[in-house]
């Protein structure tokens, strides 16, 4: 929703109907389940109101240079030795801020003896709000920063200063220190045994610190279809729990005396709850990996109730309980492909069985004792192959949603890296991490990196195969059609879940009614310092050019994935005018004659490409004939105003020009976010329809967009030119 609903209609339509549902529940039928229905659906509403509430993260409005002081909660080392801090923020200091964020994310770039995690670390810092959507219909990073508690990110100006904490902080606090530094000293004892990114590789399966591998490795396991084992999800919980239970059962009933008078499948099923739990304290307490925990611990205490462990049952009951506790979760890619594997997975495993009972009882001629071998590799293969073909199908709506882009070799990657995950990786890092405390893990440990050396190599070896497949940005109807086309397919047992496939079907029209949209004529990032022009070029293709000399790659990589854009071209560069006496570092003062040029020099730039003058402005010609001015120095937004028809000044002291001409500075940019622009051929700003990603949307963790420093007030009114434009486009 744009904004939060009331809270007290909630609460009062829950109560009535709650009283409803009391009333009708020994009735059948539409006249129980109807008002049950919406208590559970108004439930999830309040509590996704009680989440929000219980977080109240303040998120900083606008960047700045501060001197923070604060205590370390986390610290992960990346792959170029530096260290990246999360800090519980205690003060700031010149200049003080109004709102400081609760948490702040900071990389130290200099070398220096890091600080142990519940040290006073205090700096000069750069610190920035989280990015939002880089195209309006993307991933806002604030959302996910607000229910993490992380309000700014940034680094520190040379080396940070530590001091010891003081002992005012309360238990808690000391027991998830205790825990984290504990997460710590592990990864750090993984890298010093594992060198390299095999190493980073280990450490990130067992404690979920990723940082320290490298760009390289890390592109390679996403474009070959690898990235889950990265993550500490279903796949290594599973793993990590059955190794643990099927080899403590099988040393178990080696004692036959013992297995018959104990039961020695609770017995494993028991220590395996216990190893999980312990998994997931030293797991840093990720989404995933507390997804992982929940379904594990639904399973293994369903064999010590002597339920069916596997079960769509125990999934729904799983997913009810992590909405139940993080309702924002659902909206996130981890919780949607997760969840989505896990039923196909169980659903295809429940259909598989379905059909062994009703096949005839007669033996094969495969299930002969001489060819009892053959028939046990080739199960394996092909549980491997099913298994994989079925997780890369179930999660590809959500990575087609998410990433708007598909692994297309992610299939072979899988089929060849999972039995080194499974027979070498997994088992040799649990006996690595059991044998840890007592100084014996270091030959585990090193088997353990020799299979993920493997892995590496097979993630390399595939994504050079070029199978990485950009999508686009999906259809506002896509995600909700084909989830409900694949809950249909998977939930229901008879042949009516076919079903689900006019829903799929669907879906992908919707697909390819996005696809067939003509491109926006013109596209601006939300702090304005990146513009391109689209139109159309020789032959029907179409020719991009930017004001950017060098693409900043986060906000490039998002539009190309999000749009089927070409190549840039770069902008012109004009010789600066050299001024005696003024240092380079700093800008020369204007005179008349150097705005009065640079008037001029906008009005007459051509379509060709971006003509800027290095550290003042950058100005091109539509395919309309509006001229567009891009200002860095805020000195010449005014000659900007007089020669171009749209102007983009982030820095800009006004908001309006007197010249008619559209203005976008840099407080109506944190407004509106960022904008795609479709003239339609007109010349005119007014005709034109402009859409935005986050205009009218006022939520919690949108709210510091409007916070004015100067003032100390919320202003949420946009500029009334911008205002009536956004309006007239129909938003």
């Amino acid at each position: 929703m744009p904004y939060d609903p009331p809270l007290w209609p909630l609460v009062l339509a829950f109560v009535v109907l709650t009283a409803m549902a009391i009333a009708t529940r020994h009735r059948s039928g539409a006249a129980h389940l109807t008002p049950l229905a919406l208590v559970l659906f108004l439930a999830g509403m309040l509590l996704a109101e009680l989440e929000t509430w219980r977080h109240a993260t303040t998120i900083l409005d606008t960047s700045v240079t501060t001197q923070v002081t604060g205590v370390v909660e986390r610290r992960q080392l990346d792959a170029e030795g530096r260290w990246r801090y999360v800090v519980r923020v205690e003060g700031t200091d010149n200049p003080q801020l109004a709102r400081p964020p609760t948490r702040v994310s900071l990389l130290a770039r200099a070398r220096h003896e890091p600080a142990d995690i519940g040290d006073r670390i205090s700096g000069r810092v750069r610190i920035s709000p989280p990015s939002g959507p880089a195209l309006p219909g993307l991933n806002d990073f604030a959302f996910s920063s607000y229910f993490d508690e992380q309000g700014a990110v940034g680094f520190f100006f040379g080396t940070p200063r530590t001091s010891e904490p003081s002992e005012a902080a309360d238990e808690p606090l000391q027991l998830g220190n205790w825990l984290f530094s504990l997460r710590s000293q592990i990864a750090a004892r993984i890298r010093h045994i594992v060198p390299g990114d095999a190493g980073a590789f280990a450490a990130a399966i067992v404690t979920d610190e990723r940082r320290a591998i490298s760009q390289e490795t890390t592109d390679a396991l996403r474009l070959s279809g690898l990235a889950h084992i990265v993550a500490i999800s279903g796949l290594n919980m599973a793993l990590a729990a059955g190794i643990f239970f099927v080899g403590v059962r099988t040393l178990l009933s080696v004692f036959t005396g013992f297995a018959q008078i104990y039961p020695v499948k609770k017995i494993a099923a028991s220590g395996a709850l216990l190893m999980v739990t312990a998994y997931y304290l030293i797991s840093g307490f990720g989404v995933s990996a507390e997804r992982a925990y929940i379904m594990m611990t639904v399973i293994l205490v369903a064999v010590l109730l002597d339920r069916q462990a596997l079960s769509l049952r125990n999934v729904a009951l799983a997913a009810l309980l992590i909405i139940a506790m993080a309702p924002s979760e659902i909206l996130g890619p981890s919780f949607q492909m997760s969840f989505a594997a896990t039923v196909a997975l169980v659903a295809g495993y429940s259909l598989w069985k379905r059909r062994e009972r009703e096949k005839d009882s007669e033996r094969s001629i495969f299930r002969r004792p001489g060819l009892a071998p053959i028939l046990a590799g080739w199960n394996f293969v092909a549980g491997v192959l099913v298994t994989s073909l079925i997780g890369s199908v179930s999660t590809a709506i959500f990575s087609v949603e998410h990433f708007h882009r598909l692994a297309t070799y992610g299939l072979a990657a899988n089929l060849a890296a999972m039995p080194l995950i499974s027979f070498v990786v997994m088992p040799a890092g649990l006996v690595g991490m059991l044998l840890m405390p007592f100084g014996f893990d270091a030959p585990f440990l090193t088997l353990m990196g020799y299979g993920l050396e493997g892995v590496i190599s097979i993630a390399k070896y595939v994504a050079a195969w070029g199978g990485n497949v950009d999508i686009g940005r999906q259809h506002a109807w896509f995600l909700p059609v084909a989830s409900a086309g694949f809950l249909l397919l998977t939930l229901l047992r008879s042949r009516l879940r076919l079903v689900g496939i006019p829903f799929l079907l669907l879906a992908f029209v919707f697909a390819w009614l996005e696809a067939s949209k003509p491109l926006p004529d013109m596209l601006i990032s939300e702090d304005g310092a990146m513009v391109a022009l689209l139109k159309e070029g020789a032959e029907s293709t179409t020719q991009m050019i930017t004001n950017r000399s060098r693409l900043p790659d986060f906000i490039y990589d998002q539009w190309s994935r999000a749009l089927p854009l070409p190549q840039p071209v770069k902008p012109l560069l004009m010789a600066a005018p050299e001024k005696a006496g003024v240092q380079r570092d700093r800008l020369p003062d204007l005179t008349p004659e150097d705005v009065q040029a640079a008037k001029l020099a906008i009005a007459q730039v051509g379509t060709a490409r971006f003509t800027c003058l290095p550290r003042a402005w950058c100005a091109a010609r539509s395919a309309e004939g509006v001229v567009v001015a891009v200002v860095e120095d805020g000195r010449y937004t005014g000659a900007a105003c007089d020669a171009a028809g749209l102007i983009i000044a982030s820095r800009a002291r006004f908001d309006r020009c007197r010249s008619g001409a559209l203005l976008l500075n840099g407080a109506t940019l944190r407004k509106t976010g960022a904008i795609e622009i479709v003239t339609s051929g007109m010349t005119k700003p007014g005709e034109w329809q402009i859409r935005t990603a986050m205009a009218g949307i006022d939520r919690p963790w949108t709210w510091h967009r409007h916070y004015d420093w100067r003032s100390r007030s919320f202003n949420r009114r946009l500029p009334e030119p911008v205002r009536q434009l956004i309006n007239d486009s129909g938003e």
